[in-house]
């Protein structure tokens, strides 16, 4: 994919050397020329321009791209005439930024509906990495449901996925599995190296394992009430 990411501060530039890691194509933008020097030997390539003017556009292949992502982060009104800029291009899909409730808002009203807040995101994934250690991540679906990682309980181990009654018991859904495949090599003789594999769709016959992560999937609250008794175990 042919990615134009506008704004190259610590998440913008963080975007573009994670998504050039993956195979993507990414052209970068930022007015200031430090930034620009960043990454000039990183990623596909990287312009140092002034994002609210139009006309300098025309240096960039959007034409070609497939997807816009403004990531400025210092002001409000440069990323939402950016994002404007960008929406004049039919063929090109927009991820943008908020800053604000304000911007929110504003972003809403142009038709703008990917929205990203990564400092509220990152808040967020702490504050229940914190508060609930036993989970390892947590993706927020919305203001009321989440995905949640979490160790397999010991309580759990041997057991199928049908017998534990997740929703009946904690109101949540087992997504899928990713287990520890350290103990499967050593018995096998392939030494003692930890790989996880994704078990993939489970089943109610699946049987859980010991270093089993669990991915679950349901409202804040029965998440929590999830972690906090099973921490127990």
């Amino acid at each position: 994919m042919k990615i134009i990411i506008i704004g190259l501060g610590n998440f913008g530039r963080s975007l573009a050397l994670n998504l050039t890691d993956n195979g993507h194509e990414v052209f970068g933008v930022d007015y200031k020329m430090e930034k620009v020097d960043l990454l000039k030997d990183h990623i596909a390539n990287v312009v140092c321009m002034d994002a609210n003017n139009e006309a300098a556009y025309k240096v960039l292949p959007i034409q070609q791209a497939d997807l816009g992502i403004v990531a400025i982060g210092e002001n409000e009104g440069s990323s939402i005439v950016t994002t404007a800029i960008l929406k004049k291009y039919k063929h090109l899909r927009i991820v943008s930024r908020s800053l604000s409730k304000i911007h929110d808002t504003i972003l809403e009203a142009m038709g703008i509906n990917d929205v990203v807040h990564p400092e509220q995101d990152a808040a967020f994934r702490l504050t229940k990495q914190i508060s609930f250690n036993y989970a390892l991540d947590y993706f927020r679906v919305d203001n009321k449901y989440s995905i949640a990682e979490v160790f397999s309980p010991y309580s759990f181990h041997g057991k199928s996925v049908k017998s534990l009654k997740l929703t009946q018991k904690y109101s949540v859904s087992l997504i899928t599995v990713i287990r520890d495949m350290k103990n499967q090599m050593l018995y096998k003789g392939k030494g003692s190296s930890s790989t996880r594999k994704v078990v993939g769709l489970v089943t109610g016959d699946t049987i859980l394992q010991k270093g089993d992560i669990l991915t679950l999937f349901g409202s804040n609250k029965s998440i929590m009430n999830f972690v906090k008794e099973k921490n127990h175990d």
